[in-house]
């Protein structure tokens, strides 16, 4: 079994809200956990994408600060972390032993690039809330209480993956996902570019699409 031992209270409690972001989204979903050195980044899946590639997938990421060298690159299910935090003493509160149960996620079966990113843009934070909040609203107005789960699938694939109306444009499924995953706080966010990749980034956390 594989223990990742963070700094502090804190920071274990920073993954722990990441992750019950995440669930309120799925609560069947999974986090993939890459620990490399000192810094653990933990991805999770916003919107699922197509196709066995998971083409057009958005994917939320944030990456904390480990107290001990770790080399790990898993996929578990998010409810397994929430069970692990749950039983998590106060003794040993900087600590999480990595659930063994893996899944396999199409989003996760392809690595965003760890470098090379060409910075394109900044974006209001307010202006992406602007359009996850009008998209939320969009998806309530036209998929009442009723509709068929294929009609509120195919309404909210082309809600999220048009071009939000900002400059520079980025996919309204960016903008949810930073919405979703409380990455919006105040300031702008960086907009970044690596071929097919599109990453929005604030201090909080970082929004992936391809």
């Amino acid at each position: 079994m594989s223990t990742l031992r963070f700094p502090d209270a804190e920071a274990l409690a920073d993954l722990g809200t990441f992750v019950a972001r995440a669930r309120s989204l799925d609560a069947d979903g999974a986090i993939r956990l890459q620990a490399q050195g000192l810094a653990l980044a933990a991805y999770v899946g916003v919107l699922p994408g197509r196709g066995l590639m998971a083409e057009g997938a958005v994917l939320g990421m944030r990456v904390m600060p480990l107290a001990e060298p770790a080399e790990l690159d898993t996929t578990v299910p998010l409810a397994g972390i929430t069970d692990r935090l749950a039983r998590t003493g106060t003794a040993d509160a900087r600590s999480l032993d990595v659930p063994p149960t893996t899944v396999s996620a199409g989003w996760a079966a392809v690595a965003p690039p760890r470098q090379g990113w060409e910075r394109v843009g900044e974006l209001p934070t307010a202006a992406l809330k602007a359009v996850a909040t009008q998209g939320i609203e969009e998806i309530a107005h036209g998929a009442p209480t009723g509709s068929g789960g294929h009609a509120v699938t195919s309404l909210r694939e082309r809600v999220w993956s048009r071009m939000a109306e900002t400059v520079p444009p980025v996919p309204a499924g960016a903008a949810f996902a930073a919405y979703a995953l409380g990455f919006l706080g105040g300031g702008d966010a960086a907009v970044f570019m690596h071929g097919r990749w599109t990453r929005v980034s604030t201090s909080a956390g970082h929004v992936l699409l391809r």
